[in-house]
């Protein structure tokens, strides 16, 4: 009876599985705007000859994903996926172990290296100023010592603002995700690290404002050199 049960929920799955796939296909090959009615569930089960229960699984998955939403007596409608919620809200059960932690850090560091490109040809002179104001701002509350909180929130400014430079809210909006979830793991902030990221801030921004990429991408691979030690298997920095 137990092994009866489980192919019956494999099979319910397989099927909503694929039929999840197909509708996703179809929204996108009629090119369906957000809003627009798509189907009861009792249209789905009889236009894919699925039942109830499979049409319930995957209108379940889809909306989950944003891709459908449900309105009373109404039915589904398209909707729109936002990435960034969902990848905020999925990030904690991606970190199953020190090598989930690691892949992710490395996915910061490289979304870091890889935007500054568009943040050198992109930024404009009011943004490059407040991020300027930022690398000051974070210097005085370092120098003044024990606010470490301060510090933090500062730190994440400073990010977000250079990554909102980019000119991408997708860009942007990840670093946020990330660098929210990987600031405990950065390194303590002692007299000795406070004096570094001072020093590292500033760099940053001249590289920026100088217009000189080369400069820029060492900057940032330098200050994110923590990232590639977040465990004891990490290369070492001087090779990235």
């Amino acid at each position: 009876m137990a092994m009866s049960q489980s192919s019956t929920v494999d099979a319910i799955e397989s099927s909503a599985t694929m039929l999840a796939n197909q509708i996703r296909k179809r929204i996108q090959v009629e090119n369906l705007a957000e809003g627009v009615f798509f189907a009861t569930e009792a249209e789905l089960a009889e236009q894919y000859d699925a039942s109830r229960v499979v049409v319930r699984e995957a209108a379940m998955r889809l909306k989950s994903l944003g891709i459908l939403e449900s309105r009373k007596r109404k039915g589904l409608i398209v909707g729109r996926p936002d990435p960034l919620r969902l990848w905020s809200e999925s990030l904690p059960s991606l970190m199953q172990s020190p090598e989930d932690r690691r892949e992710l850090a490395l996915l910061r560091y490289t979304l870091e290296v890889g935007a500054i490109e568009s943040v050198v040809a992109r930024a404009t002179d009011d943004q490059i100023e407040h991020l300027s104001e930022l690398a000051h701002q974070f210097e005085q509350v370092a120098r003044a010592g024990g606010q470490s909180e301060k510090e933090d929130e500062l730190e994440l400014l400073f990010h977000g603002q250079l990554l909102k430079m980019t000119g991408s809210r997708l860009i942007a909006g990840m670093q946020h995700v990330l660098s929210c979830f990987f600031m405990n793991d950065e390194p303590a902030s002692d007299s000795s690290a406070s004096d570094e990221t001072i020093w590292e801030h500033h760099a940053i921004v001249s590289a920026i404002r100088d217009r000189d990429l080369d400069r820029a991408r060492s900057m940032i691979r330098l200050h994110f050199k923590w990232v590639l030690k977040i465990d004891h298997h990490g290369p070492d920095s001087e090779n990235v």
